[in-house]
C-alpha cells in the first residue's frame, strides 16, 4: 500500500525537480520498520496503516508547499564588472529577495565560466521571507577571452524538510578579460625613471637627437630635473618641464598568425599569448612616442584589422581587437592576409609579422610574401623558438632525463641530431630573410617583449623605416 501510494508521488517529484532529504528516507525506513514488526504482530497492522497514510500526507503537504515557492516571487540579481585584466581577481555579488511566502534555507551558487577560479564556490542561505541577502565572491579568471554567465542555481528545502527541490534563474551577464596590462605600468615607470635595463630594454644610440620643444607640463617626482624650465617655473610658482618629440608620422602594423603554427605552449601560455603580449608592449611604446598603430589577426581568413592610428584610444582598440582571438587548428592563409593588408596599407610601414616555423611549406610562403613587400613596406619577421628542441641539440643528456627510462640510450643521440639538423635548416630560413630585405628576431617566447622593444628602438634610431 505504501508503494501505491508512494509512486505517484515520486512522478510528480521528479517533473517538479524536488528530492527526498535524509529526513523522509529515515521516516519512510521507520514506516518499514513498523510494517515488518506488523507481521509477527497483527494486533498492531492498524497503526501502521496509520503511520503510512501519515507519511504520505505529510510528504504530500510538504511537497505542496514547496512547489508553491515560484520563481514569481525569488528575485536574484548579478552586478560583476564588464572588464578585467588576466589573473587579476574581480569581485562578484548577488542579491537575492525572497516574496514567495516561505523562508528559503539551503545554498545558492552562480555561474563560473570555464577557467575561472571562485572563493567560494556557493553560498549557504538563510532567507526569511520578505528579507533580501547580499553575497560575494572572488573570481579570478585565468584566461583571456569574452566569457558569459547565464544562470543562478538555487537549492533549498521544503518547511518539513521531507524535500530538496533544484531550480534556475537566467541571470545574463557577460566579462571581458584582457591581457595582463601590468607590464605598462611597469615600463612607463622604469622609463619615466631611466631604468628600462631592469626589464631588458636596452639603450640605443641615435643618429641626431630629438630636440624639438613639444610643451610644457608639470614636474613630477620622477622627472630628470635638467629639462625643468626655470623660466616657466618662476611664472607659474610651480615646477614646470619640458617635453620634447620624437620622430612622428611612422606607422607599424602588427600581423598575428593565429593558426596551428601557434598552438604549442609555453609556462602555461600559447605561443599566440606571448606574441600578443609582447607586440601588445611595443605598442605601447610606439603609441607613447607619437608612432601610428595598426593590427590584422588572421589563420584560415582574416579575423579582424584595426587600421592604423595614433593616440592612447588607439590602445584600448588593439586590446579589443586582441583578446578573444586564439590559435586554430587550421592551416594559415598568407596570400589572403597579405592580399588584405596590400589593400587595405598602401603607405610604407613597419609590417611586424609573428609566426612560428615548423616546416617547408610555411616557411616558403612566410619567405615569399614578406620579401615581396620588402620595396614598399619594411618588413620583420618575429620567430619563436622552441626550447625544448634547443635542450635537445645542445645537451643530449639533459634530454635524456625527460623520458621513459626503456628508451633505448642512443635514442636520446637520435633526438639531438634530429633537433641539430632542424635548427641547421631554421638558421639557413632566416638567412635567407635577411637576404630578401626581412629583418628577423628569433627569440624565446617568454624573451620576446624585450628583444621585440630593443628592435623597434633600434629601428627609430637608425631612421630604416
Amino acid at each position: 500500500m505504501l508503494a501505491t501510494l508512494t509512486i505517484p508521488l515520486v512522478w510528480v517529484c521528479v517533473r517538479a525537480r524536488i528530492h527526498p532529504t535524509s529526513t523522509w528516507t529515515l521516516v519512510l525506513v521507520a514506516s518499514i520498520a513498523a510494517s515488518v514488526i506488523g507481521i509477527f504482530a497483527p494486533s498492531f497492522l492498524y497503526l501502521v496503516v496509520a503511520i503510512d497514510l501519515a507519511l504520505v500526507l505529510a510528504s504530500l503537504i510538504d511537497a505542496a508547499l514547496i512547489l508553491a515557492m515560484t520563481h514569481r516571487g525569488i528575485e536574484v540579481h548579478r552586478e560583476l564588472p564588464a572588464t578585467v585584466s588576466l589573473g587579476v581577481p574581480l569581485e562578484s555579488s548577488l542579491t537575492i529577495r525572497n516574496e514567495s511566502g516561505l523562508d528559503l534555507v539551503g545554498d545558492i551558487r552562480d555561474d563560473l565560466p570555464e577557467s575561472f577560479r571562485a572563493d567560494p564556490e556557493e553560498h549557504l542561505l538563510n532567507l526569511p521571507r520578505g528579507g533580501e541577502l547580499h553575497l560575494r565572491r572572488r573570481l579570478t579568471p585565468m584566461r583571456r577571452g569574452a566569457f558569459t554567465l547565464e544562470k543562478v542555481y538555487l537549492r533549498f528545502q521544503s518547511p518539513w524538510k521531507f524535500w530538496t527541490r533544484y531550480t534556475t534563474f537566467d541571470v545574463a551577464g557577460s566579462i571581458n578579460v584582457y591581457p595582463d596590462m601590468k607590464q605598462l605600468a611597469d615600463y612607463a615607470l622604469l622609463a619615466r625613471t631611466d631604468r628600462l635595463s631592469l626589464i631588458g630594454v636596452r639603450k640605443t644610440r641615435r643618429i641626431g637627437q630629438d630636440s624639438d620643444f613639444e610643451r610644457l607640463r608639470d614636474y613630477s617626482r620622477d622627472d630628470n630635473y635638467r629639462h625643468i624650465d626655470w623660466r616657466s617655473t618662476a611664472r607659474r610658482r610651480k615646477l614646470t618641464v619640458r617635453d620634447f618629440q620624437s620622430d612622428q608620422s611612422q606607422r607599424l602594423i602588427f600581423m598575428l598568425d593565429c593558426g596551428r603554427m601557434m598552438t604549442n605552449t609555453r609556462e602555461g601560455l600559447t605561443l599566440l599569448d606571448h606574441s600578443l603580449n609582447a607586440m601588445l608592449m611595443m605598442a605601447y611604446v610606439a603609441l607613447s612616442k607619437g608612432d601610428s598603430v595598426g593590427f590584422l589577426c588572421f589563420s584560415d581568413r582574416v579575423h579582424s584589422f584595426i587600421t592604423p592610428k595614433g593616440g592612447p584610444a588607439q590602445m584600448n582598440r588593439l586590446l579589443r581587437a586582441g583578446f578573444n582571438e586564439f590559435p586554430r587548428m587550421v592551416e594559415s592563409r598568407y596570400d589572403q592576409a597579405f592580399v588584405y593588408l596590400s589593400n587595405h596599407c598602401r603607405k610604407r610601414s613597419l609590417v611586424v609579422m609573428a609566426t612560428n616555423l615548423i616546416d617547408e611549406v610555411n616557411s616558403q610562403s612566410v619567405m615569399g610574401y614578406l620579401g615581396n613587400m620588402a620595396g614598399q613596406h619594411l618588413p620583420l619577421a618575429v620567430l619563436l623558438r622552441d626550447r625544448q628542441m634547443f635542450d635537445a641539440a645542445e645537451s643530449p643528456a639533459a634530454s635524456a632525463a625527460l623520458h621513459d627510462d626503456n628508451v633505448p640510450p642512443n635514442h636520446d643521440f637520435y633526438r639531438a641530431a634530429a633537433a641539430a639538423d632542424i635548427l641547421l635548416w631554421r638558421d639557413q630560413v632566416i638567412r635567407d630573410l635577411n637576404v630578401r630585405g626581412v629583418l628577423t628576431i628569433d627569440a624565446f617566447p617568454d624573451e620576446l617583449t624585450a628583444a621585440l622593444v630593443n628592435e623597434y628602438l633600434r629601428i627609430k634610431a637608425k631612421h630604416l623605416l
